[in-house]
Order: C-alpha cells, then sequence, then structure tokens
C-alpha cells in the first residue's frame, strides 16, 4: 500500500485561488449550489452488493430481494454498520420504480407517539400504489428501540390488518427495547460490528476517489478511532482531510479529540513498570490538556487490548482495575482522584508483594 497519494492544487493546474474564487461566485450568482455532500451520503452503497461486512446476513437479504415475498423484520446491531443502509438497498431492489411512494421511512428526528402510528403509519399503510407482482409497501422505523411503549402497542394491529399490503422494518441498536408481540412477528437479523479490513478496504476506496493525501499512520488511527463504525470512519475521514489537508495520525486524533493512544500507551507502560511517579504525570498531562475522565478511560481501555509488550494475566489485571473505575465515573464521580487511583492499582498489579509488607519491629 502507498504511503501517501498525491492531490493537484489549484496554484499547480495553474488556478490562482483569487480565480478559483471568482469562479465560485460566479457559479452561486448563476445559481449552481457551491457545496458537496458528505462523504458518508456520496458513497453510501445503493445495491446490496455494495454493502460491507455482514455476508451471512446480506445473503438472505438478497434471497428476499430476488423472491420478492419479504417478512416483517428486525435488525439489531451497534450504530454506523449499515442496518438501515442495507434494508434502503433492499427496498430499491424490490421496489425499483415505484420505490419513492411506496417506501415510508421514519427516523428518530421524527415523532415517535402513538398519533404517528395512528395517523401517518396507517393512513399509508392505506394508500393504494401499483406495485410489482408479490412485492408490497414498505415502512422502515430507524432506531426504533426510542419509540414509547405506547406506540409499539399500537403498531401490533396495524400490522395484522394491512400484512397483505405492507411490510415492516425495524432498525434498531438494542432488539430487548421492542416489545416481545413485536418480536413474535418479525425475523430478527443481527449484525456483527465491521472488522477493522472491513473499514479499512472502504477507506482505501474513498480516498482513491477523492485524491486524498495520507499516510498510514492516519489510516490506522482512523480504523482505532472508528471501532467498527464506518460511518464515523468516513466522517472523520472527510474532517481530517478538510481540516489539515492531509490524514496522519496526529491530524486524525485532533479531529475526534480524543486522547492520543501514543501517551495513553506511554502512562500504561509505565504501570506495568509500577513506576508511579511516571504513570501520574502522564495522567496529569492529559488531564490538563481538558479530555473528560470518560474519554481517558475509555482509550485507556482500547489501547490496554492492544500493547503486545503486556502479558495475558496483566491485560486481564488492568482491564477489570479500568472497568470498576469505568462504572464509578458513569456514576457520576469524574474527577482525576479517581484516575489516580486506577493508575496507582494498576502500578500495584506488577509490583514485589514484599514492597507493601509493613517493617518488621
Amino acid at each position: 500500500m502507498p504511503a501517501q497519494k498525491q492531490i493537484t492544487k489549484p496554484e499547480e493546474a495553474g488556478e490562482s485561488s483569487t480565480s478559483a474564487a471568482k469562479k465560485a461566485l460566479t457559479a452561486a450568482s448563476n445559481g449552481v449550489p457551491n457545496y458537496e455532500l458528505p462523504w458518508v451520503e456520496k458513497y453510501r452503497p445503493v445495491f446490496l452488493d455494495d454493502v460491507v461486512g455482514n455476508t451471512e446476513t446480506i445473503d438472505r437479504l438478497k434471497i428476499i430481494a430476488k423472491e420478492g415475498n419479504m417478512p416483517h423484520v428486525i435488525i439489531s446491531g451497534m450504530p454506523g454498520i449499515g442496518k438501515t443502509t442495507s434494508v434502503l438497498c433492499l427496498a430499491r431492489q424490490l421496489l425499483g420504480d415505484t420505490y419513492k411512494e411506496a417506501v415510508l421511512e421514519l427516523n428518530a428526528s421524527d415523532e415517535r407517539g402513538i398519533d404517528v402510528v395512528r395517523n401517518r403509519i396507517k393512513g399509508f399503510a392505506q394508500k393504494k400504489v401499483t406495485l410489482p407482482q408479490g412485492r408490497h409497501k414498505l415502512v422502515i422505523l430507524d432506531e426504533a428501540d426510542s419509540m414509547t411503549s405506547g406506540a409499539q402497542q399500537a403498531l401490533r394491529r396495524t400490522m395484522e390488518i394491512y400484512s397483505n399490503t405492507t411490510r415492516f422494518a425495524f432498525a434498531c441498536n438494542q432488539s430487548n427495547k421492542i416489545i416481545e408481540p413485536l418480536q413474535s412477528r418479525c425475523a430478527i437479523l443481527r449484525y456483527a460490528r465491521l472488522t477493522d479490513e472491513q473499514v479499512v478496504k472502504r477507506l482505501l476506496q474513498i480516498i482513491e476517489a477523492e485524491k486524498v493525501e495520507y499516510s498510514d499512520d492516519g489510516l490506522a488511527a482512523l480504523v482505532f478511532s472508528a471501532e467498527g463504525d464506518m460511518r464515523q470512519a468516513i466522517n472523520n475521514l472527510q474532517s481530517t482531510f478538510a481540516g489539515f489537508g492531509f490524514v496522519s495520525g496526529d491530524n486524525v486524533f485532533k479531529v475526534v479529540d480524543s486522547p492520543h493512544p501514543i501517551k495513553v500507551q506511554a502512562m500504561l507502560k509505565a504501570c506495568y513498570e509500577g513506576n508511579v511517579d511516571s504513570a501520574l504525570d502522564s495522567l496529569r498531562e492529559l488531564w490538563d490538556l481538558g479530555y473528560s475522565s470518560h474519554d481517558i478511560i475509555s482509550t485507556m481501555f482500547k489501547v490496554t487490548k492492544t500493547i503486545p509488550t503486556l502479558s495475558e494475566h496483566s491485560k486481564l489485571e488492568f482491564i477489570k482495575e479500568i472497568g470498576f473505575t469505568h462504572m464509578k465515573i458513569l456514576e457520576g464521580v469524574q474527577t482525576l482522584l479517581q484516575l489516580s487511583g486506577c493508575v496507582a492499582r494498576l502500578c500495584k498489579i506488577n509490583m514485589d508483594p514484599k514492597k507493601f509488607e509493613a517493617p518488621s519491629k
């Protein structure tokens, strides 16, 4: 993989920044919008073949798209892994030219109360649309786990009455927040988080298409910060390139505004060696940079799993202590003292127990 890609600047193409500005103003005055879609929308898959990851589940959706008899479905999984996108791709392949009038999509920005079910959803289900043989209208409820219990209860009867003409697709992060009667009416598809290799492959396609300059550590930083969330990885790529013009590790961590893993790794190595003073100094440095206790403890957890010099036993002990501290932080104790206590306990793990024995009289 090349370390860097070159991009042509306007000055190199014989075009000054002044003339470029004049062209932009002229385009605006002529009514031509001078903007670009966010890359996450620009490169959103249109067909199921383009969706990255979760191959087995996508193959099941391809069979549904081919045969046409779609059941009610619930798709659950973490954010940014293609749940809503795959449902939209399925709808396009099922409905073709009638997609716009035969699909109702409601997302988190819409109201989710019982009135929406009674009015919008029921009205759409009653609407007559000419569809190909064996096809149905589709209601897509994104982030369905945020729907009120009353709205979910009202959907039960609607799904039964209009099942001959309308099918429902629920996308959610936690399927246990969907009431049991709805779950029993649906096929449940669970999406796994995307692997680092899948995220890298998609990012490289976008980098090549947009002619982005990047370094290997910049690509690694995007993958590290995304944690399997493709949407976040693409947004961070675009933000870093827009802000700095070059995607490097340092630039990515400035954009995501999280502690740099190298600094956190140095702190954890000092803990492993039992060097309390050095570890606390590193912690104080991160704290003074303005990072929250949640950001620091989350990065400590992610970095611990990637340090090759840590023994398996030490990793398990470190993760246990970091987990307890994370729990206390989430309960509201977000102080430097809490983090310092965590660092002290991590330092104690590999220290000689004799150091803590009371001196003999």
